[in-house]
């Protein structure tokens, strides 16, 4: 059984995966959970020497699941296509599964746009990844902002991952409306639902965090664009919301 196994979860990531599996080289084991690529991830990923287990997407959480369940390493780590690991952090990720901690947050620099975050909920943005499989478990009814719930105690790593998160705005408004019709699914479901001035005080609460919380204003007119833009999807996520409990999902 291997130690340690780095699990790239994809779909359609043929400019990222190669990349992503160089720098998980240091594993003992590298697997592509695959949820369907049209494109050529797959090929790409075995030439690249890593393993590929094809399972169909339900959700996120159910998603890291499966991996969790198909995998028989004893260690875990986590890393999306479009996020890379540095050697400084290959090292003390090794250095940590020896120690009595069952999981590990990671922090990340995130790119958006070509602008490395500073604030704005984007730094340091900690990542549960790095997991003792036998003590994890995802809430698979959680279908986004997925989360691993950690049998024992669990710990911070001190150096980041490095994610690659929008190129371009039409990249960034394509995954938050995603994820908004996903999230507003979410609140209807546990009953979240808006009250008219919700529409409102929702958005601006969660502009103030983004901005000032945050600290936002350490990206500058970067960190303010993207403190109104978030806003607007909570708006639209409480849309979704509304829609859903009406249609009884």
């Amino acid at each position: 059984m291997h130690r340690l196994t780095g699990v790239i979860l994809t779909n359609n990531e043929e400019h990222n995966v190669e990349d992503c599996i160089a720098s998980l080289r240091w594993a003992d084991e590298v697997v592509v959970f695959d949820s369907g690529s049209t494109d050529r991830t797959v090929e790409r990923a075995q030439t690249a020497g890593a393993r590929v287990i094809h399972h169909p997407f339900e959700n996120y959480s159910a998603q890291r699941q499966a991996a969790l369940d198909a995998v028989e390493a004893e260690w875990i780590f986590f890393v999306d296509a479009d996020e890379r690991v540095t050697p400084e952090l290959a090292v003390e990720v090794r250095e940590k599964i020896e120690r009595p901690e069952r999981g590990w947050w990671v922090p990340r620099h995130n790119y958006i746009f070509g602008h490395r975050m500073r604030g704005t909920g984007w730094y340091p943005d900690y990542q549960l990844r790095l997991l003792h499989r036998a003590s994890a478990h995802y809430d698979v009814t959680r279908p986004v902002h997925e989360f691993a719930e950690i049998e024992g105690e669990t710990g911070r790593l001190e150096h980041p991952l490095v994610h690659y998160n929008y190129d371009t705005a039409a990249q960034f408004h394509a995954k938050q409306r995603r994820y908004a019709a996903m999230e507003g699914q979410r609140r209807a479901v546990e009953g979240l639902l808006p009250k008219p001035w919700t529409y409102l005080s929702g958005p601006v609460r969660h502009f103030v965090w983004r901005l000032f919380t945050e600290r936002g204003y350490r990206d500058g007119l970067h960190g303010l664009r993207l403190s109104l833009l978030m806003a607007y999807y909570e708006f639209v996520t409480w849309q979704h919301a509304a829609r859903a409990a009406r249609r009884g999902e």
